[in-house]
């Protein structure tokens, strides 16, 4: 009799998460196909490019939402690219525990992602 243990730790695939594709029927791959992006980049564990992503892109992060992006967004534009950690702290609504999350989904600098940056 075999047992299965879930959640089991390895990874399900033999690539990196920044290789990881699409094919055609919308399964993680590691061959060809399309590059995930949003919500299944998202599960795939690729982080956002936080000087790139759009307020909706944003809005997918857990604990960010609609308002916060929506901040985060107006301002990169103000002030052009986040180049510190502290740029976007000082972003009102930021705070620790948000900074923390945005710390973990994003990049501030999209080479920094070594490819994964959606």
């Amino acid at each position: 009799m075999a047992r299965a243990r879930w959640p089991d730790s390895r990874p399900s695939l033999d690539c990196p998460p920044e290789a990881v594709r699409l094919d055609p029927a919308g399964l993680a791959t590691c061959g060809p196909g399309a590059v995930p992006t949003g919500a299944q980049a998202l599960a795939l564990g690729l982080k956002l490019d936080l000087n790139a992503a759009s307020e909706s892109e944003l809005a997918l992060l857990p604990g960010v939402g609609r308002d916060l992006a929506k901040r985060l967004v107006s301002a990169r534009e103000e002030q052009g690219r986040f180049s510190s950690w502290e740029d976007v702290d000082a972003v009102p609504g930021v705070g620790a525990a948000k900074l923390e999350t945005l710390r973990a989904a994003t990049v501030l600098d999209a080479a920094a992602a070594n490819g994964g940056v959606w």
